[in-house]
């Protein structure tokens, strides 16, 4: 008889569970000239994780009801700040992401769904936000183990950013109506 033992992930295992760029379903968005070639020394540093592991990422979600309500759990997160995405504000989008405050070296876990996932350090992640994120097509959710704080880039366009630490929300997009 053949005993099957599955092994418990957490956050501290995730980085087993790291597999080659070759293997990672969504690679064409950082190595193809039609959609975006990622220098190397920055390519690097992304780390896709296996499907089991991006279960884990998916269910820990799922399981603290981080988005029971759109874009988050009702007081889930003190505060929460959005922000739009368009054709023409790709920088206004980076210097956005850039406040939140979180550390350039910090290492994040980005969450497409139940299969694909990817541990990003924050820096290349506000570098290349739009080859992560493709608006119309992802729902991407990005956190770290403590879920202090939280980032939802909803396929409308639109990202949200959920904190427990103080902060003031930019004022930038009030006049915008978004869809939460």
């Amino acid at each position: 008889m053949i005993l099957l033992i599955m092994s418990k992930i957490d956050f501290d295992d995730l980085v087993n569970h790291i597999i080659p760029m070759e293997r990672f379903r969504l690679k064409w968005r950082y190595t193809e000239e039609m959609y975006d070639i990622i220098p190397e020394q920055h390519l690097e540093q992304l780390k896709p994780l296996d499907a089991d592991a991006s279960k884990f990422l998916w269910n820990y979600t799922m399981s603290v009801g981080l988005h029971d309500n759109i874009p988050f759990k009702k007081d889930f997160f003190r505060k929460i700040d959005k922000t739009k995405v368009t054709l023409e504000n790709q920088k206004v989008v980076k210097k956005w992401l850039y406040q939140r405050g979180i550390p350039f070296d910090k290492s994040i876990y980005l969450s497409w769904d139940t299969e694909v996932a990817m541990i990003v350090p924050w820096k290349i992640f506000i570098k290349y936000f739009d080859s992560f994120y493709y608006s119309g097509a992802d729902d991407l959710t990005i956190i770290d183990c403590t879920l202090q704080w939280a980032l939802l880039f909803y396929h409308e366009d639109e990202i949200y950013f959920g904190t427990n630490k103080d902060y003031e929300p930019n004022k930038q997009f009030d006049d915008i109506d978004f869809l939460w």
